[in-house]
């Protein structure tokens, strides 16, 4: 087989398989990323890598690798998920860094977490004064969740004793890229009339329509092909 043909086939493959462990370990692995998963996935791409154009190792090798990376991080999954000190081990636990206002240097020194770094993270949580934290903690993922002080919080309809309409349902996409999406009107008990009905009322049929969505409270937000916007702003 020409080395250029096997270099394509070994490189579809690669994708395929990492593609096909991607689902198998779930959306946590990606979406939440620990410093477990981080040298997992690492291993994972170099091995898809080496499949993918390293024709001095043979393919099936690799495969077999790569598989019994998948199987191992699934297991370590379900133990994950079954045992909280399992969970310790793997992940480790979250770490406060600032508490009641003040900044704990010797947990910030034990992850070498610099001050720069924390304004940063907290900048990015619109906080900047360190005296509005109550708490702020470094997730095992690396991320930093904040709670502010409660004289700080932002003052929510419930603290001001308003009414609020209750909702009990997603929003519900109803056109999408200017195809009508059956699946939804069928599940929401909605029909092709209706949404014929309600987009007469705009003056619109279904051909013009790019976007089409009914909130959680029965409004409908429509976005046409054609936004009428004399003076588009197109900056990267």
């Amino acid at each position: 087989m020409p080395e250029h043909i096997e270099v394509i086939l070994r490189s579809i493959t690669s994708f395929s398989l990492l593609l096909i462990g991607a689902r198998i370990l779930g959306k946590q692995t990606i979406s939440q990323m620990t410093m477990f998963d981080f040298v997992a996935s690492i291993s994972l791409g170099a091995i898809s890598a080496n499949l993918a154009f390293n024709t001095s190792i043979k393919a099936h090798h690799t495969i077999i690798a790569l598989t019994i990376y998948v199987v191992i991080l699934f297991l370590i999954a379900i133990i994950s998920l079954k045992s909280r000190k399992g969970r310790k081990i793997l992940a480790g636990d979250p770490t406060i860094v600032i508490q009641t206002g003040k900044v704990l240097e010797g947990n910030m020194k034990k992850m070498r977490y610099t001050l720069d770094y924390l304004n940063q993270q907290l900048r990015e949580k619109d906080v900047f004064n360190i005296e509005e934290v109550l708490f702020a903690i470094v997730e095992t993922n690396g991320t930093l969740t904040v709670l502010k002080k409660p004289q700080f919080r932002n003052v929510t309809r419930q603290d001001l004793m308003i009414t609020v309409m209750p909702e009990q349902k997603m929003p519900i996409e109803l056109i999408m890229d200017g195809e009508i999406i059956k699946s939804n009107l069928e599940q929401n008990n909605l029909s092709f009339s209706w949404l014929e009905s309600e987009l007469r009322k705009r003056d619109l049929t279904k051909h013009e329509v790019v976007y089409a969505v009914m909130a959680a409270n029965g409004n409908m937000y429509v976005d046409t092909f054609r936004d009428d916007i004399h003076s588009p702003i197109d900056k990267e």
